[in-house]
Order: structure tokens, then sequence, then C-alpha cells
């Protein structure tokens, strides 16, 4: 949590730092010629990897256990892939005059995006919330995005997605989805080969002791890396397309301030909502930080493959989103900790026990 508090006036993740710097570099040195080809290559190689993490994570067994409160996944579900989508189709009426089409269907794009899972998972728990139904919410809604973000992308987006296609269809199942299911039979390999040790060794052994959960720390820079990767390779070809040039100062703080009203919307309405739905306040808060945000980590590859050539442009508002979500968020998640309901409802010590680490709010 130390990095929330870093610093204490404006919690910026650094890693957004890196993605402004990749960006800046992709400005200065975009790859050309060959160099495009072998970035692009290594950008897709890359993100069907992030994904094979994503499943390799993933635990079947907590999924399922989740699946119990379902009512207030199917909220979640619901902000995500319905509220959001709706609200985001209610903006157009702000193209040309205040978006130009191109921000705009970025804008339509990041509302289709699925929920992040570290960055809910940290705020709920600062806010003294359910944990554990922050775990299964993020993780239901980034497996149900693989599938239902290029879906709705088809229905709303159409021939304005740039490179958009049938084919993209295609290509989002063997880039993300198979890649997934692939981490997840690893997954669940790997813990009957746990468990087989744990008897030969009497109960002893690791809980878990497949390489994912020995090598968690190392393989979140590999998946941090992988999306610097993609993200290099958008703006590169953005840069060579020459459409930066299509977005002024003007645009932009235009496109800041409809961020900040969408976002301002969907906290109100997750807050109040599921407390309209007779959720209590531990169940609100999961719902609220689960609810609101969309996950950059699981946007970005989706993007590169649905636009293409067009991707910088769509995956922009996306950015610009996912730092405005954590700097307000942490805001809240603090005041929420401090309220006199919080002083009388303990964290879980089973939550505490399964967030111990790597709950700060990377960019997912």
């Amino acid at each position: 949590m130390k990095r929330l508090q870093w610093p204490s006036w404006m919690p910026i993740d650094p890693y957004i730092l890196l993605l402004l710097g990749t960006v800046g570099l992709a400005a200065l040195l975009p790859a050309r010629g060959t160099g495009a080809d072998v970035a692009s290559g290594a950008s897709t190689a890359a993100i069907a990897f992030l994904f094979f993490l994503y499943g390799a994570r993933l635990s079947t067994r907590e999924a399922v256990e989740g699946l119990k409160h379902w009512r207030l996944h199917v909220t979640v579900l619901a902000c995500t892939f319905v509220v959001f989508p709706l609200l985001g189709l209610a903006a157009r009426g702000l193209e040309p005059v205040l978006l130009t089409h191109n921000l705009y269907t970025g804008l339509l794009f990041l509302t289709l995006v699925p929920s992040t899972i570290q960055s809910s998972i940290a705020f709920t728990s600062m806010a003294r919330g359910n944990v554990p139904a922050a775990i299964c919410a993020g993780s239901f809604s980034s497996l149900a995005g693989i599938v239902v973000t290029p879906l709705l992308a088809a229905a709303l987006l159409g021939g304005s997605g740039g490179g958009f296609s049938a084919d993209s269809l295609v290509k989002i199942v063997l880039q993300l989805l198979v890649p997934f299911l692939a981490g997840q039979v690893l997954r669940r390999c790997g813990v009957k080969r746990g468990r087989a040790q744990r008897v030969r060794q009497g109960g002893g052994g690791r809980r878990e002791g497949g390489f994912i959960t020995r090598h968690k720390k190392v393989l979140g820079y590999v998946d941090r890396g992988s999306i610097l990767l993609v993200v290099y390779t958008a703006f590169s070809e953005g840069m060579v397309q020459g459409i930066w040039h299509q977005v002024s100062a003007v645009r932009l703080a235009g496109l800041l301030a409809v961020e900040g009203v969408l976002l301002a919307v969907m906290l109100t309405l997750t807050w109040y909502g599921a407390k309209a739905l007779g959720f209590h306040r531990e169940d609100r808060i999961a719902i609220q930080f689960a609810g609101s945000k969309k996950s950059l980590a699981s946007g970005l590859p989706m993007a590169s493959v649905l636009f293409g050539a067009h991707a910088s442009l769509a995956v922009l508002p996306l950015m610009l989103f996912h730092q405005m979500q954590l700097m307000v968020c942490a805001v809240i998640a603090k005041r929420r900790a401090h309220d006199p309901e919080a002083a009388t409802t303990p964290v879980p010590p089973a939550a505490a026990s399964r967030i111990a680490v790597g709950t700060a709010p990377r960019s997912d």
C-alpha cells in the first residue's frame, strides 16, 4: 500500500510515468520499416504471453467459490458491460463539437473494456470493504471481457473501429482466449503436481508449487514490460500515419472533462445504486471500486488487435481515464477507511492474507 501514499498529495502510479515515457519515445523515435515489423511481431507475442499469465494466475477454485456471491458479481458486470457502454453511446452527441470522431471512438471503446483486478483489490482493502468479493469480481470481469468486449465492439463500433472486422474476432480468440485457457491448464497441472508432492512428503511442501506462484514478482515485471511494448508499437504506428496531427490541446481538454464526468457518474451510481439494491457497506465498497474502473492491461492488447494502425488514438482515452481513476479512487478509499462504520468493520484475516502480496494499484 506504500505506493498509494507516494506522493501523498497526488497518488500517481509510477508505472504511468513509464507509459508516458514510452509514448514520448514513440513520438521521438517511432519504429519504421523493418523495425516496425519486428516491433509488431514482438507485440503480438507479448500480448499472447500477457494473457497466458492472466490465465495462469487466476485460481479456478477461488472463482468457483466466488460464484456464491452472484448478486454482487452480476451487479459489477452490469455496471462494466451495460451501464458504461450506455453512457458511452450517450456521449455520441458530443461529436464533433467537443470530440473528434477518433477520440469518440476511443471513448466508446473505453466503456467496453473489462474492470481492473489489482487496483480494485487494493482500494477495497484500504477502504475496509469485501476484499474476496473484489478479487472474484475483477477476475470474472477480466475473463468475461475477453469475449464480451470484442462482441460489443462489433455491435457498437462496426466499421468505425479502424481495422475492425470479423477477422478481428478470430484474432481475439487466437491471441487472447487461447493463451488464457493454456494458462489455466498449466495452473491446474501445477496444482495437481503440488498436491502429489505434498502427499509424497507427508503433507509438507508448497501449497501451490507452480512456477507462476514462485516467480510472481518477476513475472509481474514481464507483463508490465509487455504492455509498454504494446504502447510503443501502437503509438509508433500512429506517428508514422500522422494521425496525431488530428488532436489539439482543446480537444484533449474536452476529452478530460468528458472522462471526469463519466467517472463521477459511475462512482455515484455504483455507490448509491448498490445501497438501493440492499448491499451492505463492505459489498458496496467492492462494487464501487470494481464497477467504476477500466483495465488498461486488458484494454491495450485488445485495442491493438481491433484497431491496428488506429490504436494509438483509440487507447488515449483509456490511458487518461486509467490515471484519473487511480487518483480519484485513492482519495475515496482513504475517506472510506475513516468512515464511522469502518471502525467497527475489521478486515477479515483470510482476506488480508490473500492480498498480502502485490495489492498496490498497478496498471491493470
